[in-house]
Protein backbone atom coordinates (compact mmCIF):
# COMPACT_ATOMS: atom_id res chain seq x y z
CA UNK A 1 0.00 0.00 0.00
CA UNK A 2 1.70 3.57 -0.90
CA UNK A 3 0.49 5.27 1.90
CA UNK A 4 1.74 2.93 4.78
CA UNK A 5 4.41 2.18 2.80
CA UNK A 6 6.11 5.39 1.32
CA UNK A 7 5.44 7.12 4.91
CA UNK A 8 7.62 3.73 6.79
CA UNK A 9 10.15 4.47 4.08
CA UNK A 10 10.68 7.78 5.14
CA UNK A 11 10.77 7.03 8.66
CA UNK A 12 13.21 4.11 7.94
CA UNK A 13 15.29 7.05 5.92
CA UNK A 14 15.74 9.26 9.04
CA UNK A 15 16.46 6.61 11.44
CA UNK A 16 19.11 4.61 10.08
CA UNK A 17 21.74 7.55 10.42
CA UNK A 18 20.86 7.71 14.28
CA UNK A 19 21.88 4.17 14.53
CA UNK A 20 25.15 4.28 12.28
CA UNK A 21 26.10 7.33 14.65
CA UNK A 22 25.33 5.34 18.04
CA UNK A 23 27.64 2.47 16.41
CA UNK A 24 30.56 4.65 14.85
CA UNK A 25 30.78 7.02 17.33
CA UNK A 26 29.48 5.70 20.43
CA UNK A 27 30.07 1.89 20.04
CA UNK A 28 32.31 1.77 23.47
CA UNK A 29 29.56 3.67 25.67
CA UNK A 30 28.77 1.20 28.62
CA UNK A 31 25.11 0.16 28.82
CA UNK A 32 24.19 -1.66 31.63
CA UNK A 33 27.02 -4.45 34.07
CA UNK A 34 26.38 -8.10 33.88
CA UNK A 35 25.99 -10.01 36.97
CA UNK A 36 26.17 -13.53 37.86
CA UNK A 37 22.83 -13.98 39.11
CA UNK A 38 21.94 -12.00 35.76
CA UNK A 39 23.75 -15.10 33.62
CA UNK A 40 22.26 -17.46 35.68
CA UNK A 41 18.89 -16.13 36.02
CA UNK A 42 17.93 -15.60 32.43
CA UNK A 43 19.31 -12.36 31.50
CA UNK A 44 16.40 -11.08 33.63
CA UNK A 45 16.99 -7.06 33.56
CA UNK A 46 19.98 -7.31 31.21
CA UNK A 47 19.63 -4.45 28.75
CA UNK A 48 20.57 -5.91 25.74
CA UNK A 49 18.46 -5.50 23.04
CA UNK A 50 16.89 -2.79 21.19
CA UNK A 51 13.42 -1.91 19.89
CA UNK A 52 11.59 1.33 19.05
CA UNK A 53 8.14 -0.01 18.93
CA UNK A 54 5.61 0.57 21.60
CA UNK A 55 2.02 1.02 22.17
CA UNK A 56 -0.66 0.63 25.12
CA UNK A 57 -3.74 3.27 24.32
CA UNK A 58 -6.61 3.03 26.30
CA UNK A 59 -9.29 3.69 22.94
CA UNK A 60 -10.52 0.77 20.63
CA UNK A 61 -9.36 1.64 17.54
CA UNK A 62 -8.89 -0.92 14.39
CA UNK A 63 -6.31 -3.42 14.80
CA UNK A 64 -4.91 -2.50 11.42
CA UNK A 65 -4.40 1.07 12.58
CA UNK A 66 -2.61 -0.01 15.73
CA UNK A 67 0.00 -1.96 12.87
CA UNK A 68 -0.11 1.65 11.01
CA UNK A 69 1.19 2.94 14.60
CA UNK A 70 3.24 0.81 15.20
CA UNK A 71 5.26 1.08 11.73
CA UNK A 72 5.74 4.98 12.07
CA UNK A 73 4.90 5.94 15.56
CA UNK A 74 1.99 8.21 14.28
CA UNK A 75 -1.35 8.57 14.84
CA UNK A 76 -3.20 7.28 11.52
CA UNK A 77 -5.95 9.06 10.35
CA UNK A 78 -9.53 7.84 9.64
CA UNK A 79 -8.78 7.46 6.28
CA UNK A 80 -5.37 5.94 6.98
CA UNK A 81 -6.80 3.21 9.05
CA UNK A 82 -9.40 2.74 6.03
CA UNK A 83 -6.71 2.31 3.45
CA UNK A 84 -4.82 -0.12 5.89
CA UNK A 85 -8.13 -1.94 6.20
CA UNK A 86 -8.97 -2.41 2.54
CA UNK A 87 -4.85 -3.65 2.59
CA UNK A 88 -5.67 -6.18 4.76
CA UNK A 89 -8.11 -7.50 3.23
CA UNK A 90 -7.19 -7.88 -0.10
CA UNK A 91 -4.57 -10.13 1.62
CA UNK A 92 -7.18 -12.49 3.30
CA UNK A 93 -7.23 -15.24 1.53
CA UNK A 94 -5.58 -18.47 2.69
CA UNK A 95 -3.55 -21.09 0.31
CA UNK A 96 -5.43 -24.32 0.20
CA UNK A 97 -2.54 -26.22 1.04
CA UNK A 98 -3.12 -24.37 4.29
CA UNK A 99 -6.43 -25.53 5.81
CA UNK A 100 -5.05 -29.17 4.55
CA UNK A 101 -2.42 -29.13 6.65
CA UNK A 102 -4.83 -28.35 9.44
CA UNK A 103 -7.18 -31.19 8.44
CA UNK A 104 -4.37 -33.68 8.45
CA UNK A 105 -3.84 -33.35 12.28
CA UNK A 106 -5.23 -35.66 14.66
CA UNK A 107 -8.34 -34.21 16.44
CA UNK A 108 -6.44 -34.24 19.47
CA UNK A 109 -4.00 -31.95 18.92
CA UNK A 110 -2.85 -28.77 21.08
CA UNK A 111 -4.09 -25.58 18.74
CA UNK A 112 -0.77 -24.08 19.15
CA UNK A 113 1.00 -27.02 17.52
CA UNK A 114 -1.15 -26.54 14.61
CA UNK A 115 -1.25 -22.88 14.96
CA UNK A 116 2.24 -22.59 14.74
CA UNK A 117 3.05 -25.64 11.87
CA UNK A 118 0.19 -23.71 9.56
CA UNK A 119 2.26 -20.63 9.98
CA UNK A 120 5.29 -22.43 9.07
CA UNK A 121 4.04 -24.27 6.34
CA UNK A 122 3.29 -20.71 4.37
CA UNK A 123 6.96 -20.46 4.37
CA UNK A 124 6.68 -21.20 0.78
CA UNK A 125 4.70 -17.70 0.24
CA UNK A 126 7.63 -15.68 1.22
CA UNK A 127 8.89 -12.55 -0.78
CA UNK A 128 11.68 -12.30 1.22
CA UNK A 129 13.20 -15.91 0.63
CA UNK A 130 12.37 -15.62 -2.83
CA UNK A 131 14.10 -12.38 -3.00
CA UNK A 132 17.41 -13.41 -0.35
CA UNK A 133 17.93 -16.08 -3.13
CA UNK A 134 17.90 -14.17 -6.25
CA UNK A 135 20.04 -11.47 -4.65
CA UNK A 136 18.92 -8.24 -3.37
CA UNK A 137 20.28 -5.17 -1.55
CA UNK A 138 20.37 -5.48 1.86
CA UNK A 139 19.03 -1.99 2.02
CA UNK A 140 15.90 -2.74 0.27
CA UNK A 141 15.48 -6.06 2.15
CA UNK A 142 12.58 -4.59 4.96
CA UNK A 143 10.79 -4.39 1.73
CA UNK A 144 9.92 -7.53 1.13
CA UNK A 145 9.53 -8.69 4.67
CA UNK A 146 7.25 -5.99 4.52
CA UNK A 147 5.07 -7.70 2.11
CA UNK A 148 5.09 -10.93 3.78
CA UNK A 149 4.22 -9.33 7.05
CA UNK A 150 1.06 -7.99 5.66
CA UNK A 151 0.22 -10.89 4.07
CA UNK A 152 0.50 -13.37 7.23
CA UNK A 153 -1.10 -10.65 9.63
CA UNK A 154 -3.97 -10.86 7.37
CA UNK A 155 -4.45 -14.49 7.14
CA UNK A 156 -4.05 -15.39 11.30
CA UNK A 157 -7.90 -14.99 11.67
CA UNK A 158 -8.84 -17.02 9.20
CA UNK A 159 -6.37 -19.77 9.60
CA UNK A 160 -6.69 -19.62 13.69
CA UNK A 161 -10.16 -19.22 13.52
CA UNK A 162 -10.90 -22.74 11.28
CA UNK A 163 -8.15 -24.64 13.58
CA UNK A 164 -11.18 -23.47 16.30
CA UNK A 165 -13.73 -24.80 14.42
CA UNK A 166 -11.82 -28.50 13.63
CA UNK A 167 -10.98 -28.70 17.27
CA UNK A 168 -14.22 -27.05 18.69
CA UNK A 169 -16.98 -27.17 16.59
CA UNK A 170 -17.18 -30.24 14.37
CA UNK A 171 -15.57 -28.70 11.64
CA UNK A 172 -18.23 -25.82 10.86
CA UNK A 173 -16.99 -22.87 10.20
CA UNK A 174 -17.82 -19.31 8.67
CA UNK A 175 -16.36 -17.37 5.68
CA UNK A 176 -14.75 -14.28 5.71
CA UNK A 177 -16.74 -11.13 5.50
CA UNK A 178 -14.74 -9.21 2.94
CA UNK A 179 -16.45 -6.00 4.27
CA UNK A 180 -15.52 -5.89 7.93
CA UNK A 181 -11.67 -5.19 9.61
CA UNK A 182 -9.30 -7.66 11.31
CA UNK A 183 -11.14 -7.73 14.74
CA UNK A 184 -14.91 -7.58 13.60
CA UNK A 185 -14.10 -9.97 11.21
CA UNK A 186 -12.41 -12.38 13.89
CA UNK A 187 -15.92 -12.42 15.51
CA UNK A 188 -17.74 -13.34 12.53
CA UNK A 189 -15.60 -16.39 11.98
CA UNK A 190 -15.93 -17.12 15.71
CA UNK A 191 -20.01 -16.38 15.25
CA UNK A 192 -19.89 -14.48 17.77
CA UNK A 193 -22.42 -11.02 18.07
CA UNK A 194 -21.20 -7.83 19.07
CA UNK A 195 -19.41 -6.33 21.56
CA UNK A 196 -17.28 -9.76 20.53
CA UNK A 197 -15.83 -7.53 17.92
CA UNK A 198 -14.71 -5.20 20.27
CA UNK A 199 -13.43 -7.93 22.76
CA UNK A 200 -11.49 -8.95 18.81
CA UNK A 201 -9.77 -6.11 18.47
CA UNK A 202 -8.88 -4.95 22.26
CA UNK A 203 -7.44 -8.35 22.94
CA UNK A 204 -5.32 -7.86 19.97
CA UNK A 205 -4.01 -4.69 20.58
CA UNK A 206 -3.26 -5.22 24.26
CA UNK A 207 -1.20 -8.49 23.47
CA UNK A 208 0.43 -6.90 20.54
CA UNK A 209 3.79 -5.29 21.27
CA UNK A 210 5.75 -5.84 24.44
CA UNK A 211 9.62 -5.19 25.50
CA UNK A 212 11.38 -7.88 23.41
CA UNK A 213 13.17 -9.46 26.20
CA UNK A 214 10.13 -11.84 27.14
CA UNK A 215 10.49 -15.28 25.50
CA UNK A 216 7.97 -15.02 22.34
CA UNK A 217 9.08 -11.76 21.35
CA UNK A 218 12.93 -12.80 21.89
CA UNK A 219 12.14 -16.15 20.22
CA UNK A 220 10.56 -13.91 17.16
CA UNK A 221 13.39 -11.50 16.90
CA UNK A 222 16.18 -14.54 17.40
CA UNK A 223 15.19 -16.37 14.44
CA UNK A 224 14.18 -12.96 12.47
CA UNK A 225 18.11 -12.07 12.75
CA UNK A 226 19.25 -14.97 11.21
CA UNK A 227 17.59 -13.31 8.11
CA UNK A 228 15.17 -16.20 8.27
CA UNK A 229 11.37 -14.86 6.52
CA UNK A 230 8.27 -13.60 8.60
CA UNK A 231 7.07 -17.17 8.52
CA UNK A 232 9.67 -18.86 9.79
CA UNK A 233 10.15 -15.89 13.00
CA UNK A 234 6.66 -15.86 13.99
CA UNK A 235 6.12 -19.88 13.78
CA UNK A 236 8.97 -20.05 16.41
CA UNK A 237 7.57 -16.74 18.44
CA UNK A 238 4.23 -18.84 18.45
CA UNK A 239 6.41 -22.08 19.98
CA UNK A 240 7.63 -19.56 22.56
CA UNK A 241 4.21 -18.51 23.99
CA UNK A 242 2.99 -21.83 23.91
CA UNK A 243 5.68 -22.83 26.81
CA UNK A 244 3.14 -22.85 30.12
CA UNK A 245 5.47 -20.62 31.85
CA UNK A 246 4.64 -17.58 29.06
CA UNK A 247 1.68 -17.89 27.43
CA UNK A 248 -0.63 -19.83 29.67
CA UNK A 249 -1.09 -17.39 32.36
CA UNK A 250 -4.15 -16.06 31.40
CA UNK A 251 -6.19 -19.36 31.70
CA UNK A 252 -4.01 -20.14 34.87
CA UNK A 253 -5.44 -17.29 36.46
CA UNK A 254 -8.80 -17.70 34.89
CA UNK A 255 -8.79 -21.62 36.71
CA UNK A 256 -7.72 -20.29 39.72
CA UNK A 257 -11.07 -17.74 39.75
CA UNK A 258 -12.87 -20.71 39.09
CA UNK A 259 -11.63 -22.53 41.84
CA UNK A 260 -11.97 -19.87 44.08
CA UNK A 261 -15.48 -19.43 43.05
CA UNK A 262 -16.43 -23.06 44.37
CA UNK A 263 -14.48 -23.10 47.16
CA UNK A 264 -16.70 -20.06 47.97
CA UNK A 265 -19.95 -21.73 46.59
CA UNK A 266 -20.56 -19.38 43.98
CA UNK A 267 -21.41 -16.78 46.20
CA UNK A 268 -19.89 -13.32 46.29
CA UNK A 269 -17.95 -13.15 49.60
CA UNK A 270 -17.85 -9.62 51.14
CA UNK A 271 -14.49 -7.51 51.31
CA UNK A 272 -13.91 -9.13 54.58
CA UNK A 273 -14.13 -12.53 53.37
CA UNK A 274 -12.20 -12.07 50.43
CA UNK A 275 -9.43 -10.13 52.34
CA UNK A 276 -9.63 -13.61 54.52
CA UNK A 277 -8.96 -15.90 51.86
CA UNK A 278 -6.27 -13.38 50.37
CA UNK A 279 -4.23 -13.90 53.69
CA UNK A 280 -4.57 -17.38 53.89
CA UNK A 281 -3.57 -17.78 50.83
CA UNK A 282 -0.51 -15.71 51.01
CA UNK A 283 0.29 -17.48 54.58
CA UNK A 284 -0.05 -20.92 52.94
CA UNK A 285 2.79 -19.90 50.58
CA UNK A 286 0.58 -19.49 47.81
CA UNK A 287 0.72 -16.53 45.25
CA UNK A 288 -2.15 -14.51 44.28
CA UNK A 289 -2.52 -15.08 40.29
CA UNK A 290 -2.18 -12.38 38.15
CA UNK A 291 -0.87 -9.82 40.58
CA UNK A 292 2.85 -8.50 40.10
CA UNK A 293 4.90 -7.82 36.65
CA UNK A 294 8.60 -8.72 36.13
CA UNK A 295 8.72 -5.07 34.65
CA UNK A 296 5.71 -2.68 35.52
CA UNK A 297 5.68 -1.15 39.02
CA UNK A 298 2.16 0.18 38.75
CA UNK A 299 -1.45 -1.26 37.54
CA UNK A 300 -0.62 -2.59 34.26
CA UNK A 301 -2.07 -0.17 31.58
CA UNK A 302 -3.86 -3.18 29.72
CA UNK A 303 -5.38 -4.52 32.51
CA UNK A 304 -7.00 -0.86 32.97
CA UNK A 305 -8.44 -1.14 29.60
CA UNK A 306 -10.03 -4.48 30.38
CA UNK A 307 -11.46 -3.59 33.73
CA UNK A 308 -13.42 -0.71 32.28
CA UNK A 309 -14.10 -2.54 29.31
CA UNK A 310 -15.55 -5.08 31.91
CA UNK A 311 -17.41 -2.43 33.95
CA UNK A 312 -19.51 -1.10 30.56
CA UNK A 313 -20.12 -4.51 29.43
CA UNK A 314 -20.48 -7.22 31.73
CA UNK A 315 -20.30 -5.71 35.27
CA UNK A 316 -22.59 -8.48 36.58
CA UNK A 317 -20.55 -11.50 35.60
CA UNK A 318 -19.80 -13.68 38.79
CA UNK A 319 -16.40 -14.16 37.72
CA UNK A 320 -15.76 -10.46 36.92
CA UNK A 321 -17.47 -9.81 40.33
CA UNK A 322 -14.17 -11.47 41.85
CA UNK A 323 -12.17 -9.68 39.97
CA UNK A 324 -13.14 -6.71 40.96
CA UNK A 325 -13.65 -7.75 44.38
CA UNK A 326 -9.73 -8.89 44.33
CA UNK A 327 -8.74 -5.75 42.67
CA UNK A 328 -10.17 -3.39 45.60
CA UNK A 329 -8.92 -6.09 48.26
CA UNK A 330 -5.20 -7.56 47.00
CA UNK A 331 -2.50 -4.58 46.74
CA UNK A 332 -2.99 -3.21 49.55
CA UNK A 333 -2.63 -6.54 51.20
CA UNK A 334 0.34 -7.13 49.16
CA UNK A 335 2.00 -4.12 50.30
CA UNK A 336 1.05 -4.83 53.75
CA UNK A 337 2.65 -8.42 53.13
CA UNK A 338 5.72 -6.40 52.07
CA UNK A 339 7.43 -8.98 49.78
CA UNK A 340 6.12 -8.13 46.00
CA UNK A 341 7.82 -6.16 44.08
CA UNK A 342 4.77 -4.59 42.31
CA UNK A 343 0.81 -5.68 44.17
CA UNK A 344 -0.70 -4.26 41.69
CA UNK A 345 -2.61 -6.44 38.79
CA UNK A 346 -1.59 -7.30 35.29
CA UNK A 347 -3.61 -8.04 32.21
CA UNK A 348 -3.75 -11.34 33.09
CA UNK A 349 -5.71 -10.86 36.39
CA UNK A 350 -9.00 -10.87 33.64
CA UNK A 351 -8.25 -11.75 30.18
CA UNK A 352 -9.32 -15.03 30.50
CA UNK A 353 -12.93 -13.89 32.00
CA UNK A 354 -14.03 -11.75 29.24
CA UNK A 355 -12.87 -14.66 26.43
CA UNK A 356 -15.04 -16.80 28.95
CA UNK A 357 -17.88 -14.20 28.91
CA UNK A 358 -18.44 -14.20 25.51
CA UNK A 359 -18.18 -18.37 25.01
CA UNK A 360 -14.76 -19.00 24.34
CA UNK A 361 -14.10 -21.42 26.92
CA UNK A 362 -11.51 -23.68 25.72
CA UNK A 363 -8.65 -22.92 27.53
CA UNK A 364 -5.97 -24.15 25.38
CA UNK A 365 -7.18 -21.95 22.51
CA UNK A 366 -6.34 -18.71 24.61
CA UNK A 367 -3.17 -18.61 23.33
CA UNK A 368 -3.67 -18.69 19.93
CA UNK A 369 -5.52 -15.47 20.31
CA UNK A 370 -2.55 -14.05 22.60
CA UNK A 371 -0.99 -15.11 19.05
CA UNK A 372 -2.36 -13.38 16.49
CA UNK A 373 -1.66 -10.43 19.00
CA UNK A 374 1.41 -10.75 19.37
CA UNK A 375 2.54 -11.55 16.06
CA UNK A 376 1.21 -7.93 14.92
CA UNK A 377 4.22 -6.58 17.08
CA UNK A 378 6.90 -8.80 16.62
CA UNK A 379 6.27 -8.33 12.61
CA UNK A 380 6.71 -4.76 13.10
CA UNK A 381 9.54 -5.02 15.11
CA UNK A 382 11.22 -7.43 12.30
CA UNK A 383 10.28 -4.70 9.47
CA UNK A 384 12.53 -2.18 11.06
CA UNK A 385 15.15 -5.04 12.07
CA UNK A 386 15.66 -5.60 8.15
CA UNK A 387 15.35 -2.02 8.15
CA UNK A 388 18.16 -1.06 10.04
CA UNK A 389 20.24 -3.80 9.16
CA UNK A 390 19.94 -5.30 12.81
CA UNK A 391 23.02 -7.91 12.97
CA UNK A 392 22.53 -12.02 14.04
CA UNK A 393 22.28 -12.21 17.66
CA UNK A 394 25.41 -14.11 19.22
CA UNK A 395 25.78 -13.81 22.78
CA UNK A 396 28.50 -15.15 24.29
CA UNK A 397 28.26 -18.09 26.94
CA UNK A 398 30.68 -19.27 30.00
CA UNK A 399 31.06 -22.14 31.90
CA UNK A 400 30.01 -22.73 35.38
CA UNK A 401 33.58 -22.79 36.36
CA UNK A 402 34.40 -19.48 34.51
CA UNK A 403 31.34 -18.13 36.88
CA UNK A 404 33.05 -19.81 40.07
CA UNK A 405 36.37 -18.36 39.29
CA UNK A 406 34.70 -14.90 38.98
CA UNK A 407 33.21 -14.73 41.71
CA UNK A 408 36.60 -16.06 44.12
CA UNK A 409 34.99 -19.03 44.71
CA UNK A 410 38.09 -22.28 44.78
Amino acid sequence: MAGLKDKLNDKIQQHRPRIQKLVKDYGDVVVDKVTIGQIIGGMRGLKSLVTDISYLDPKMPFVEGLFYLLLTGDIPTENEVSDVVDEFRRRRIVPRYIYEVIDAFPCCSHPMTIFSSAILTMHRESFFAKKYTAGINKMDMWEPMYEDSLNLLAKLPEIASYIYAKLYRDGKRMQSNPNLDMGADFAHLMMKPAPYDDVARLHFIIHSDHESGNVSAHAGHLVGSTLADIYMSISAMINGLAGPLHGLANQEVLRWLQDVRDKMGDEIPTEAEMKQFVWDTLNAGHVIPGYGHAVLRKTDPRYSIQRDFCLKHLPNDPLFKYVDMLYKVVPPILKEQGKAKNPWPNLDAQTGVLQWHYGVTEYDFYTVLFGIGRSIGIAANLIWDRALLYPLERPKSITTDMLEKIAGIK
